[in-house]
């Protein structure tokens, strides 16, 4: 709901911004807006559903894309992600895989999958912080006091979900390699 809210306000602005400084009737400065914040939003989309399309391979457990380091972590623990960590959307309805609450910590399969997600959703973020660029396409967006706070708000918007996905992959690695190790005596044993 806070997106929506930051969504709107930052329309408000850009309308009021363009009419008050730049003489744009209201009405069109109204318009621009919206519809360069609908195309991003669609940006968003169909990026996510092409990232959505590549092998699981390419986000596996190797990559460090995917996971913070420790200062990293440092960083966004003093910019304070575990306050703002709960006004970010969780969006696996369009995955079937929720991500906002962790139900094991030692089904090896499931901190596997969890992991998978996450490591989906950083690329899918991070592509999306870049969506905004697109919007000078529309003719009505072109005039950079519409196109430039659409992608500022776009950016940050989609970065704050990958810096969490980021910092909660680190933990979720460690927690899947524990995993990993309390399961080898058993199979040593067998052998």
């Amino acid at each position: 709901m806070i997106y929506v809210c930051i969504i709107a306000a930052a329309n408000i602005l850009i309308t009021t911004g363009n009419t008050a400084f730049l003489s744009v009737p209201p009405t069109s400065a109204l318009v621009s807006s919206v519809l360069g914040t609908l195309f991003v939003i669609t940006l968003d989309g169909i990026t996510a559903f092409f990232i959505r399309c590549l092998p699981g391979e390419l986000f596996s457990l190797s990559k460090k894309l995917y996971s913070a380091g420790a200062r990293e972590r440092a960083l966004y623990r003093a910019i304070g992600i575990k306050r703002w960590k709960k006004y970010i959307p969780e969006l696996g309805m369009f995955t079937g895989f929720h991500k906002d609450k962790l139900k094991s910590t030692t089904d090896r399969e499931y901190l596997w999958r969890f992991i998978l997600e996450s490591n989906y959703g950083v690329v899918i973020h991070l592509a999306n912080s870049l969506c905004g660029l697109g919007v000078p396409i529309l003719p009505s967006c072109r005039a950079p006091s519409v196109w430039m706070p659409i992608f500022a708000v776009n950016f940050v918007l989609s970065l704050m979900p990958a810096a969490l996905l980021r910092y909660n992959t680190a933990s979720l690695i460690k927690l899947y390699e524990r995993c990993i190790l309390r399961e080898e005596p058993v199979c040593q044993e067998q052998n």
